[in-house]
């Protein structure tokens, strides 16, 4: 990865909204950078600002969610782009779109330009498949409204590119389901036609929002492989979210651990899994049936959940349910990101106290 250039870079990503009762905060300070080809793992609990991380990067999060940051994204023509920045500017109020302000670029070119990202450059697979397609629209209508705004306007062509992603993904029989609604698709076959549309217009990054949660086994294994073919074809990069442990030791180069907002341990999914640090992360693999275990043994649980990031105070945010905290430290002074070694790198004080005494 040395040589290459990312081709997104999140740094200091913050998504903020205000509420009656304060400030609520679930996503704080997040960076994290992909390459291509690369696989990244996002993984946490419910509640821990996944989804809103991924949403934030197309800029689709609700009105009422203010993103900070930056989030850098490298597109076709090789330049960089601040989607933060972008997503502002289409925000300006409409009487200042026509205005021409020095070194500020106008609403309605900034809303060109998202469109030119979403769904060509960057494409995202949702969580739930039964609730992503219109239930008024054919499958191959939705599918194919992608291919029509981003790669071409003939309706011959753009049908044909649609039905070649719908057999590569594994639709049998394309053609006879091209025209049929999604409340005639199975659960599995509704969620290969999600994964169609996202990858229609071969998108430099996909964001995958735990794509195989309502799905049986089998389905998944299914899913993911056809996910990493895919990826070798068409040399994208991906950000995989998921609770699964499973699924990331799959499917995952490097894997970044979020809890209450904020990426607390980082590494190679090799490095996470042998030597993971944090407490939270600890936690995490405690929790996952090992091959060999008896049957008596008790899997290890995380005392209480996920507080919710409503005026947060300083200090470590896994502090209330943390078995290793340090009184007077995590509960006052936010952990810096120190590194273990390689791409190895973990938010906690006890591990920034561990390697000063190993010094």
């Amino acid at each position: 990865m040395e040589n290459m250039k990312p081709i997104i870079q999140v740094k200091n990503l913050g998504v903020n909204i205000k509420m009656d009762e304060g400030l609520l905060t679930p996503v704080r300070g997040v960076d994290f950078e992909i390459y291509p080809g690369e696989t990244l793992g996002l993984v946490g609990e419910s509640g821990c600002g996944k989804s809103l991380t991924s949403k934030a990067i197309l800029a689709i999060n609700d009105k009422k969610c203010v993103s900070t940051g930056e989030i850098l994204f490298r597109d076709e023509n090789d330049e960089i782009v601040d989607i933060i920045a972008l997503e502002k500017a289409s925000k300006a109020r409409k009487f200042l779109s026509f205005r021409k302000v020095p070194g500020q670029m106008k609403r309605r070119d900034a809303i060109r330009r998202l469109r030119t990202i979403r769904g060509k450059q960057i494409s995202m697979i949702f969580q739930e498949p039964m609730v992503a397609f219109s239930p008024m629209y054919t499958i191959g209508n939705q599918i194919n409204e992608a291919t029509r705004l981003h790669i071409t306007k003939d309706k011959a062509q753009s049908k044909a590119i649609t039905l070649e992603m719908m057999k590569m993904v594994g639709i049998a029989n394309a053609e006879k389901r091209y025209d049929q609604y999604p409340h005639e698709f199975s659960g599995g076959m509704l969620q290969r036609a999600l994964i169609s549309m996202a990858l229609v217009c071969k998108p430099r990054l996909l964001i995958a929002d735990e794509p195989t949660t309502a799905l049986d086994v089998t389905i998944q294994a299914q899913i993911l492989e056809l996910m990493q073919e895919l990826q070798k074809d068409l040399g994208m990069a991906i950000l995989f979210i998921t609770h699964d442990l499973g699924t990331v030791a799959k499917m995952c180069d490097r894997v970044a651990v979020m809890y209450l907002g904020k990426i607390v341990e980082t590494g190679t999914a090799k490095e996470i899994y042998k030597n993971p640090q944090h407490p939270y992360t600890k936690g995490l693999m405690g929790s996952v049936h090992k091959i060999g275990s008896l049957k008596q043994d008790r899997l290890f649980s995380i005392d209480g959940t996920v507080p919710l990031a409503l005026n947060l105070k300083p200090g470590c945010g896994f502090y209330e349910r943390c078995g290793d905290r340090i009184e007077g430290l995590c509960d006052k002074i936010d952990p810096e990101n120190i590194c273990l070694g390689g791409s190895h790198c973990v938010a906690c004080h006890r591990c920034k106290k561990e390697v000063s005494s190993d010094d």
